[in-house]
């Protein structure tokens, strides 16, 4: 089995990337799928964030209101790692789980966006992050996402540097190009993982 760290910032199109992965044959476990697992209605990781935030992080379904959660997290680092201290070791059992369950030589990809902050580089056999210029990440966060400048920016801040995410890199792909270009990058990728060879930042 081969173990892949897959990272990149916000807006560097990590999902198109992993979603390509997963169609060449990778197992992908996707953290941000997990997290929202973990803390589903009637799960025991929504009563304890619920113990934590009070009633109000709640919908009217009874399900957790993101927003609201986001409100209160995004720009406290305090009440951030509170929240943390919940979803993240239940989303990193659960990935246990999936991954005890692939074959022994399956090419198993870890989506995880905030594997820099988290200090996880060191937990897999090869790190592979996505790459874009910060311009980039803006351009698409305000295009795409319909986000205003100032939010795009305190989002892209609130993460890893582009240098911090590139300093655990053992692969680099870069996706500020066309999705052709993509393809034809991940193609390369794959043989890489395929061989279990030696890794390229090119």
């Amino acid at each position: 089995m081969l173990r892949v760290g897959l990272t990149g910032g916000i807006g560097a199109g990590k999902s198109a990337v992993s979603s390509r992965l997963a169609a060449r044959g990778a197992i992908v476990i996707d953290s941000d799928v997990l997290a929202r697992e973990v803390v589903a209605k009637g799960t025991e990781g929504l009563a304890e964030v619920v113990a934590e935030f009070g009633p109000e992080v709640l919908t009217a379904e009874g399900e957790m209101d993101r927003p609201a959660v986001g409100q209160i997290v995004f720009g406290d680092a305090a009440a951030r790692k509170r929240l943390e201290a919940v979803i993240h070791p239940r989303v990193r059992a659960r990935a246990a789980e999936i991954e005890a369950s692939a074959p022994d030589d399956a090419i198993v990809v870890h989506d995880i966006p905030l594997l820099v902050e988290t200090g996880q580089a060191d937990k897999f056999d090869a790190v592979l992050v996505v790459d874009v210029p910060a311009a980039v990440q803006l351009e698409r966060l305000t295009r795409q996402r319909k986000m205003d400048a100032g939010e795009a920016e305190q989002r892209i801040a609130s993460q890893a540097t582009r240098e911090q995410r590139l300093a655990v890199a053992d692969i680099v792909v870069d996706n500020s190009g066309t999705l052709a270009e993509l393809e034809t990058r991940l193609d390369e990728v794959w043989a890489t993982l395929r061989g279990h060879g030696p890794t390229t930042k090119a």
